[in-house]
């Protein structure tokens, strides 16, 4: 087998893992601008999801919540917006134009559209009346610095506009013009997510205006974005890629030709690594657990994850619609599961006990406390609740 087709087996995906994604312990990284420059992209449709990513990967976790917090909404070194398959996600800030031009645009399209077509629908205002409304929110915005979608509303009051959303459909709903307008603008890259009003925790949020960026090339957009994640996720199959940035097959591949990928053999089929990334990794030195949270880039990095996690445990840790739950990791896979009970304690369970001995219980047990040390008072209850989750907060 020539060079070009190198089996990468499962040990040493793992392995890859454990260090490009700051698991393993030497691996942990000192800032969360670090972590998410690691990783590429956090989940941030659940704001706890990205405190508890960063906790997991510091070396030392006392400083999560405020440090992350001086990333987000103080030196805006990290910003949370929407990126890949219309999702929200935590970016490093220079990252920012790439994600808007290969993923953003397509979308942002696509929902405007939607949008004016609904509204339309319903007998509600037009697109120049839309256009007028937008640019008097933006500029309210910007004199504001950040504001709630209420706040916008009193400068604003037209944002309070309501329309009939699939009228005499069972789903049939009232919308709110700014709680759509929003959306759309947050797609496009106009506004992003702001500080939340209360903790760390919740789920309310503020707007601001997006950072100024370039606009890019779109092809030359996503093979930044495909060679970024390929660097720190690779070996992945193209089904992996088309999954994770939501693009077309075509895109993808053109992304892979234009970074000049190479191709691998994995236990799936042909898969992918950044050019010079072919020769094998070594794993770390010494064996790692980890506590990760709800919906963390680790755990849904891969569309294909059978070599980290076994198809029998997907029942209990994903919920119906595919999130999945916290879970508990040993050497490279998904072992358990783990949860937040009301007095504060972190609770784990094993469901995959192969290879699992007392060692691996004693670092998952120092990993709850790790994890109880920096969360503190606080309460984290995931979005998207799974079968086991629920079952050990009870």
């Amino acid at each position: 087998m020539g060079d070009e087709e190198r089996y990468i087996g499962v040990a040493e995906r793992r392995a890859r893992l454990a260090l490009r994604h700051r698991l393993a312990g030497a691996a942990r990284a000192a800032s969360p601008e670090e972590v998410a420059g690691s990783l590429v992209a956090l989940h941030g449709s659940d704001p706890a999801t990205v405190y508890l990513a960063v906790g997991a990967r510091l070396a030392d976790p006392a400083g999560t919540v405020p440090e992350t917090g001086r990333a987000l909404y103080e030196d805006r070194t990290l910003v949370r917006m929407h990126g890949m398959r219309h999702t929200v996600f935590v970016f490093p800030t220079e990252l920012t134009a790439v994600v808007h031009a290969s993923t953003g645009l397509t979308v942002a399209a696509r929902e405007r559209a939607a949008l004016l077509k609904a509204m339309a629908k319903a007998g509600a205002p037009d697109a120049a009346w839309l256009k007028e409304v937008e640019e008097s929110a933006l500029a309210a915005l910007a004199r504001r610095g950040q504001a709630t979608a209420a706040e916008l509303a009193a400068d604003e009051p037209r944002l309070r506009e309501q329309f009939v959303y699939a009228a005499g459909k069972s789903y049939q709903g009232v919308h709110t013009v700014s709680t759509r307008l929003l959306k759309v603008l947050g797609v496009e890259g106009k506004v992003v997510r702001g500080r939340p009003l209360g903790s760390w925790t919740s789920s309310q949020f503020r707007w601001a205006v997006s950072p100024a960026h370039p606009e890019l090339n779109a092809a030359e957009a996503q093979a930044s974005l495909l060679g970024r994640w390929l660097a720190a996720c690779g070996p992945a199959t193209e089904a992996d890629l088309k999954w994770w940035t939501g693009w077309k097959v075509t895109d993808v591949r053109r992304a892979l030709a234009a970074i000049g990928a190479r191709p691998v053999s994995l236990d799936e089929g042909v898969g992918y690594v950044v050019d010079g990334d072919v020769g094998p990794v070594a794993g770390p030195a010494e064996p790692w657990a980890a506590l990760l949270p709800a919906l963390d880039p680790t755990a849904m990095g891969w569309q294909q994850r059978d070599w980290y996690l076994a198809p029998a445990l997907r029942p209990v840790l994903f919920d119906y619609s595919g999130n999945v739950g916290p879970t508990v990791w040993w050497n490279g896979r998904v072992v358990g599961a783990w949860a937040q009970r009301a007095d504060g304690e972190i609770v784990w369970r094993l469901l995959d006990t192969e290879g699992v001995g007392r060692d691996a219980e004693a670092a998952i047990a120092a990993e709850a406390e790790r994890v109880r040390g920096w969360v503190g008072a606080a309460r984290v209850t995931p979005r998207f609740r799974t079968p086991v989750e629920k079952e050990l907060a009870a």
